[in-house]
Formats: structure tokens, sequence, C-alpha cells
């Protein structure tokens, strides 16, 4: 058997490729041309398989995609063929949950308004200073300042897409004591946390009772631009959309306008249609949005944690066994 590694990785990956492929033939061209020739007999594939790779394979039974997404990976003669497909989801799920979670909680407390007000050396909570109880007396009655800062006990978080990183969202939520809601195509519990995810024909359900609606859905053909003006419009004035999935799936103008028309009442967003988002778009300077550059995912573990992926399927593939995260490729997840 042989497997074929293109683009080249670093020489301590490729020592414990070779090393977990045991018998198995490894090659590792270092360009597009050698590449081509080492695919013809290959049997399976790490990198970045192009058109013109797969054209020219003949015998491959297993390619290992690097990313965890495929929408800019797949191409229809991959779908087509009858190869599998394994990618690399979970690799990030609990870093990505930590992250929305950051996002709720700075939502929740005004977290993102005070940073500003302390790069202005300015004192004043939000709901105003003059609200504020007496120590005197205290708290006789919900004051303005009170109801500025969420309990987040209070709070209902509807998540949609309940897979690797739905599920971490909803294990950290829970958590924190907030009432959780799920819808995903294939719906399936979360242990111990979430019995009853719904189908995605009660994502409307969802976004009426929702205070955080988090997307952490896959870029598919069925869920570019779902959410919409239309969509958006079904939240509550008072809510916050969080968008961790992927940028295609939220119409960046219409979530602008929703802003800008008081529809909702925020948004945090990690990823987006276009990225670099153009330092001219109007959500730059919105006090209730929380923009951070594509770095949900960012963890000091997720390099061992791609390798490990690949070094298992490896050893799999060499067994005979079913590689891990195997994907519908129709699907693109």
């Amino acid at each position: 058997m042989k497997f074929v590694v293109f683009p080249p990785v670093d020489d301590r990956r490729l020592a414990a490729i070779r090393s977990a492929a045991g018998p198995m033939q490894v090659a590792a061209p270092a360009d597009a041309n050698a590449a081509l020739r080492e695919i013809v007999d290959a049997d399976a594939f790490f990198g970045k398989l192009t058109p013109d790779l797969l054209a020219a394979a003949t015998q491959l039974k297993w390619v290992q995609s690097p990313t965890a997404s495929l929408e800019h990976y797949l191409f229809p003669e991959l779908i087509e063929h009858p190869l599998r497909l394994s990618n690399m989801r979970g690799l990030f799920s609990d870093v990505i949950a930590d992250h929305v979670m950051g996002y709720v909680l700075c939502f929740a407390r005004q977290l993102h308004r005070y940073l500003r007000q302390q790069i202005n050396h300015t004192w004043s909570p939000i709901g105003g200073e003059q609200t504020r109880p007496g120590f005197a007396t205290g708290p006789g009655q919900v004051s303005p300042i009170d109801r500025a800062h969420q309990h987040l006990g209070d709070c209902t978080l509807g998540v949609v897409g309940v897979g690797h990183i739905g599920s971490e969202i909803v294990r950290r939520a829970a958590a924190f004591g907030m009432t959780v809601l799920g819808v995903d195509p294939y719906p399936r519990p979360v242990e111990g946390v979430l019995d009853d995810v719904w189908a995605l024909d009660r994502l409307d359900e969802l976004l009426a009772a929702s205070d955080y609606v988090v997307i952490a859905a896959p870029h598919t053909p069925e869920t570019e631009k779902l959410f919409d003006a239309q969509r958006i419009s079904w939240m509550k004035s008072s809510a916050v959309l969080i968008n961790i999935g992927r940028g295609i799936i939220v119409d960046l103008q219409d979530l602008t306008d929703a802003l800008e028309g008081n529809v909702i009442a925020g948004a945090a967003l990690d990823v987006f249609e276009t990225e670099p988002l153009p330092e001219d778009h109007p959500l730059w300077g919105m006090e209730n949005v929380i923009l951070t550059p594509h770095v949900a995912a960012a963890s000091p573990r997720v390099a061992e944690r791609h390798l490990d992926v690949l070094l298992e399927n490896i050893r799999r593939f060499v067994a005979g066994e079913e590689p891990t995260n195997l994907v519908d490729k129709t699907q693109w997840f």
C-alpha cells in the first residue's frame, strides 16, 4: 500500500506519519508534478486533493482532509468518487464553545461596553449611576442597573447545529444554568444535558424563544444565507445572534440592517462572508457588536490534536478498519 502526503509537511510530522504507516509506503513529493506521479498508484492521501490529482489516481481508497470544513475542499469529481473522505472535525469543539461563552458573558454583563469605558477612563454603569440603590437601605426594587445586567439562569440559549461544536456549547451553557434549545437536521440528544434536540422545521420556535442564538452549523448548500432578514426578524428584539459556524450562513447586509433598525439587540461574529471584514464596514462602529478575526478555534492544543487524528486514521487504514470522522460528501459534512 502507498500513502501520499502533499503539500509537504514538516520533518517532525512526516516522521510520525512514517511510523504510524508501518509497512505502508509513504511518499512526500516536493512539488505538484511529483505529486501527480506519486498519486498514480496511491491507496491513500493526506493534504489538498485537486481535480488533477484525483484524475491521475487509479486506486485511491481513502483521503484525509487537513480541515474540518469542506466547502473549499470538495469538487464534483471528488463527491462522485467512491473513495472515503474523513475530515478534522472535533479538534476544537471545546475551544470554540469557550469562545461562545465568552461572547455570552460579555453581553450578559456588558463587559464589551465597560472595556470601551475603561479605555476612555469613564465610570458609568449601564443603567445610570444615579439609579444605583443606596447602601443604607439596600436594593428595595430592581434598578435600571440591575435590568441592564442579565442573570444567565434566566436566559435561554438556542444552538443551530448540534454537532460536535454545538454539543459542547450546549454543555457549557447548561453548566451556567441557562435553558438550552437546539435544532439539527439529524437530531440526537446531548447525553445528560439536552434530551430533546429539535428538527430544523422548529427553527422558528427556537429563534422566538432564545435570548442568545448560536450558529454552529457547517456550510452546506442548505445553510447558505440561512439567516436572512426574515429569519433574523423571528428573533426576540432583545436577543443576540452569535456566529462561529461559517460566514456565508448569515446574510451580512441583512444582519447589519437588523442591527441598525433595532430588530435584534446585538451580534457577536467570528466568521464573515468576506474575510477580512472591510475596514469601512458599519459593524466595526457598532457598540452592540463584538467582532473577532476568525480565532474561535485558536488554541495551543489544536496542532497536537490534528496530528493525533491523522495518525490514528493512518493506523486504522493500515489495519483495514474504518477511519474516524468519515463524512457524507454529498452533504459536505
